[in-house]
């Protein structure tokens, strides 16, 4: 409905369970017609950010999302590249993550999001933010984030849409990473309550608030 009014359209996504292909794929065969140009995604923008500063990653992700960075070398690693590894968060492997950065003299973590949770069929599970912080607290370091909700990775989106953030609109369920991310990039945005949405959660600024993404007729994003 939004391709067929007119408007341009992006998905900026934390995905990092999968590469994005795999993740078109899936968005195929359950009906929707995307390509993988119209997909922002973390790990893309970070094998750019590895490449501009030479860095060779020790990569704690998920295996599904290991082949987006088979181009990149990563001999002798100098930083760590964090993903929602899923049940690769093992004690062995975030304590081998950690060890890496602490022996570091300039340690560099590069996280592929800050989310705190997501939602899957059988509930809440913890999201990359989590294993973030943990790291960022023992090894006294911050991390550099590629994805929802830093500024940049907005901009990212912006640019391949060819459009100035105050001509574009954010539908998301995260209040954070979606909706205030996207504020914060100058966006105007549209919280839906499907996915994790909860209404203890306040807004960043104010922001419709919608039942589901297909509740957001074109012409009422026209008119934002």
């Amino acid at each position: 409905r939004i391709k067929a009014s007119g408007l341009k359209l992006q998905l900026c996504t934390n995905e990092t369970q999968a590469t994005r292909a795999d993740f078109v794929r899936k968005l195929r065969n359950l009906g929707f017609d995307v390509s993988v140009a119209e997909v922002t995604a973390p790990a893309p923008a970070a094998c750019h950010l590895l490449r501009e500063r030479g860095l060779r990653p020790h990569l704690l992700v998920h295996h599904d999302l290991v082949p987006e960075f088979a181009e990149i070398d990563k001999t002798n690693p100098n930083c760590v590249v964090l993903g929602d590894a899923a049940e690769n968060f093992t004690y062995a492997n975030l304590n081998e993550a950690f060890r890496l950065l602490i022996g570091m003299e300039k340690p560099v973590l590069i996280s592929l999001g800050q989310g705190r949770y997501y939602k899957e069929t059988d509930g809440l599970k913890l999201d990359v933010g989590a294993y973030m912080k943990a790291l960022e607290y023992a090894c006294d370091v911050q991390a550099e984030v590629v994805g929802k909700p830093a500024k940049s990775f907005f901009e990212s989106a912006l640019a391949e849409l060819g459009v100035p953030a105050e001509q574009a609109v954010m539908i998301g369920d995260d209040i954070v990473s979606d909706v205030g991310g996207a504020q914060r990039c100058g966006m105007r945005a549209l919280q839906v309550r499907t996915g994790k949405f909860r209404s203890v959660h306040s807004l960043p600024q104010p922001a419709p608030i919608l039942p589901h993404p297909a509740s957001a007729p074109p012409s009422l994003l026209h008119t934002l």
